[in-house]
């Protein structure tokens, strides 16, 4: 079965194809273009070089979120139209959960974070010793105190990963009461090669969508939305 994984949820933005159990292609950039100017390119570009046509692709993994808005909604924009017009399922994979996957088989916990503004993160504890990431706390958004507060009080060496840990390096330095270490910066960023392996199994378990049916996991208002919402005297909701 070909899947194609997408993520364009933070700064990095990446694209796979897995056949069965073999990964085919991954490409993945970090620069500052925006993901609408390079996301369709990386797709044409990697099916060109495995030589595979675009309608061989039985089912889309798309990384769901939480992570940046725009980001998600080109990534949601992406999967749902290729979905729509092949005729084939998305399976939607957590953002977070997919992050975690990039450590697997990890002695110590995953916690990975991601800069959500306003000294916010989104962030999950998971454990990867099993064949999935094992959620030990869902994925969220708060405060970074609130998220150093979880990790001390498992009391277990943790790896941080995702673009959270060069925004909250310093914050965790001083915070962190448990043996941590930050992943490598080759594991340290969105993967999409982890978005299809669990996108496979997702898909395997009869958890895939349509097209019609796949919206992004924002966990939180947009600033625009807060803005507005403050503009016409409504209080806005918890974030989280």
């Amino acid at each position: 079965m070909k899947i194609l994984a997408i993520d364009s949820s933070g700064l990095v933005a990446a694209t796979a194809l897995l056949d069965g159990d073999i990964l085919v292609g991954e490409s993945l950039i970090h620069n500052k273009k925006t993901h609408s100017q390079t996301l369709l390119p990386m797709i044409h570009d990697m099916l060109r070089m495995a030589e595979v046509d675009i309608k061989e692709v039985e089912a889309i993994a798309a990384a769901a979120g939480p992570g940046s808005f725009t980001g998600l909604r080109i990534g949601a924009s992406t999967a749902k139209g290729l979905a729509q017009a092949l005729d084939i399922p998305i399976a939607p994979v957590p953002t977070l959960e997919a992050l975690a996957y990039n450590m697997a088989g990890a002695e110590a916990l995953v916690c990975p974070t991601m800069d959500a503004r306003r000294n916010q993160t989104y962030y999950g504890i998971y454990d990867v010793h099993g064949e999935m990431p094992a959620v030990v706390q869902e994925q969220t958004a708060a405060p970074v105190e609130e998220m150093v507060e979880q990790v001390n009080k498992l009391d277990k060496p943790v790896i941080f990963c995702g673009d959270g840990v060069p925004v909250f390096r310093s914050q965790l330095i001083q915070l962190v009461a448990v043996p941590y270490r930050f992943a490598p910066a080759g594991t340290r960023y969105q993967r999409a090669s982890s978005v299809a392996v669990l996108g496979k199994m997702y898909h395997e378990r009869g958890m895939a969508v349509s097209a019609g049916e796949f919206a992004p996991i924002y966990l939180r208002m947009s600033q625009a939305e807060r803005e507005r919402m403050e503009r016409g005297g409504v209080q806005s909701p918890p974030s989280n």
